[in-house]
């Protein structure tokens, strides 16, 4: 049987590896199983769009009606869609993992970048993994 294990997160990127890091990237997407009890829904989504720039209130639900449709996303709830500090952790994986600070207190002693996040509970048939219990992000160059 498959035992996933932790990641375990070895550094942080800099403020200068980070911007570095985010040329060319349009968005990043991660899925991971949802922390709430059922009846909610089974994934928790996050959208890290590569910008800081402030977007209008009537295009954040066109914004996340085209990323349901692309990724096959067939219900969501608990949207929030805001520009956050995103910060990026090196682990084990391939590429850095976006990790959303919310903590005040992490924030002053982690780099972080601010970008606009949209984190939502959804459901999907294209997220097998994140529905059997593991976490995974993908990064989409333009």
């Amino acid at each position: 049987m498959f035992e996933a294990k932790p990641l375990n997160i070895h550094t942080y990127l800099s403020p200068n590896e980070i911007e570095k890091h985010l040329e060319n990237v349009e968005y990043i997407i991660m899925a991971a199983p949802s922390m709430m009890a059922a009846p909610e829904l089974p994934l928790h989504f996050s959208i890290f769009l590569n910008t800081s720039d402030t977007i209008p209130e009537a295009v954040k639900s066109q914004l996340l009606a085209k990323f349901c449709q692309e990724h096959a996303i067939t219900q969501t709830s608990h949207v929030l869609s805001n520009l956050e500090r995103i910060a990026f952790a090196v682990t084990s994986q391939e590429t850095p993992m976006p990790r959303h600070i919310l903590d005040e207190a992490e924030a002053n002693t982690i780099p972080w970048r601010l970008m606009h996040i949209i984190d939502f509970l959804g459901d999907s048939q294209g997220f097998k993994e994140a529905k059997d219990g593991l976490s995974g992000w993908s990064y989409s160059y333009n």
